[in-house]
């Protein structure tokens, strides 16, 4: 008796792996029209003991075996995920005729598609994904015609008149960034999810004096680096002597002498967005400097990843070092400086203090944290600085492309997520483990069905 129930046991789980697997081979299908004929398989690994949620994954084109396909005929598929049932007439009322049909073998994933270069021809397929520890996770590409399938926007980048100039605007639901100084980013807190610059900037609202659900700007910058910003140590013996692009020997002297910013959105959602800051003519008085930042902000993260690449680069000597990093903030209380990681957290912060002319109430703020990481790779060398209204920094060596990055990492303690020194500094470290292992992304070759 025993005998035969564990056998039927055994070829019942033969059966339903068996099943489980002709479904998670099987070619996927939408509505009763989209029925590709190609596809590309790939997997996702997690290299970490700790689970990814909303990992970002990037797939660059040049990875891809073929790569002469239009963007709008890619769909992203996790065969592993519950397919989408037909939708009632009462929804297709509501979201109209995009609104995706009946699914087979999987459910697809929200993705973007980016030209980077801006040529025309995209670069890059991104989307997030959720990974247990160490997890292999697979995924289709499909390839075949497409118009169903629409996402709202989770992030928000834009180049926009504020304050008599144009100032770039980076914003995930959880944290917003601003450049009203070129290259240091200012911060804006956020009481829930929710994207508010669009608001800020076309009704000219201060973000000092946003309602109050909208959240408010809650950092002085000044002449600290504010939540981020980078800098040369061109003699990395005397850090208190760094470089600024913003506070060049020239400052204040007009354009033509002056250093020179221009900015340009290179993307914008739906799951990430990127601005670009162009930096021309920087002397410093020791050297001459031109260089490219590229700020992304990523749906549902606390962060904004800044990647700097110089164009030229003439220091005055062989010894110069790379440099970023975040200010003391306002009121602090205690930092956290563990290798390519520094935080700083404050309380009691008088995040805005009333207008002289108008008065008006003052915006105290009980906790307050910022952080900045540097990837291993980059070697970062941790020095704090009393000038420019004291500072948390990081120098490294200048590396053979000329390019560095950092992470600016925000919370305070009326946001919806990480809003206090216990929950940020966990996150801060899980990010920063993140940010030096990313997920390894395997590439298969293209199948075509029936073959």
């Amino acid at each position: 008796m025993f005998k035969k129930l564990f056998i039927a046991i055994v070829l019942f789980s033969f059966v339903a792996s068996g099943l489980q697997a002709q479904s998670n081979n099987g070619w996927y299908t939408e509505g009763k029209d989209h029925t590709p004929d190609q596809r590309i398989r790939f997997t996702v690994t997690n290299p970490l003991d700790i689970a990814e949620k909303d990992c970002p994954v990037v797939i660059n084109r040049s990875q891809l075996p073929v790569q002469n396909i239009p963007e709008r005929w890619l769909t992203l598929v996790d065969p592993g995920l519950p397919s989408n049932k037909e939708p009632t007439m009462e929804e297709l009322k509501v979201r109209s005729g995009y609104l995706r049909r009946k699914e087979t073998n999987g459910h697809y994933i929200v993705l973007q598609v980016d030209d980077v270069d801006k040529n025309g021809i995209w670069d890059e397929l991104f989307f997030l994904t959720d990974l247990a520890p160490h997890e292999t996770r697979s995924f289709y590409i499909y390839i075949g015609q497409y118009e169903r399938g629409t996402s709202r926007q989770f992030v928000h980048g834009a180049i926009a008149s504020y304050g008599r100039h144009l100032v770039p605007f980076m914003e995930s639901e959880n944290i917003g960034w601003k450049l009203w100084y070129p290259h240091d980013l200012d911060l804006q807190g956020k009481r829930g999810p929710l994207l508010s610059f669009y608001h800020e900037y076309t009704t000219a609202t201060s973000g000092y004096f946003l309602p109050a659900e909208l959240g408010a700007d809650i950092m002085t910058v000044a002449k600290t680096f504010g939540a981020g910003g980078m800098c040369l140590f061109e003699k990395p013996g005397s850090p208190e002597s760094i470089a600024r692009a913003y506070y060049s020997p020239a400052k204040d002297k007009g354009p033509f002498n002056d250093t020179r910013y221009s900015s340009d959105v290179i993307y914008n959602g739906p799951l990430r967005s990127m601005v670009k800051v162009t930096t021309t003519n920087w002397n410093s008085g020791q050297g001459f400097y031109e260089l490219e930042q590229y700020y992304s902000v990523i749906a549902r993260k606390s962060w904004c990843k800044v990647g700097v690449k110089f164009n030229k680069f003439l220091p005055p000597g062989n010894d110069v070092m790379f440099g970023a990093g975040i200010r003391k903030i306002m009121q602090e209380y205690k930092s956290i400086h563990k290798g390519g990681m520094v935080i700083s957290m404050g309380k009691d912060i008088d995040a805005r203090i009333p207008d002289e002319d108008i008065g008006g109430d003052a915006l105290m703020v009980p906790w307050q944290g910022i952080g900045l990481i540097v990837k291993d790779e980059f070697k970062p060398q941790y020095v704090a600085i009393n000038n420019f209204g004291g500072n948390h920094l990081f120098k490294m060596p200048v590396t053979p492309n000329l390019y560095y990055e950092y992470m600016a990492i925000d919370g305070w303690c009326f946001g919806s997520v990480n809003n206090n020194e216990k929950d940020f500094v966990s996150y801060v470290d899980a990010e920063a483990l993140k940010y030096n292992n990313p997920p390894i992304v395997t590439i298969q070759a293209i199948e075509v069905k029936g073959k």
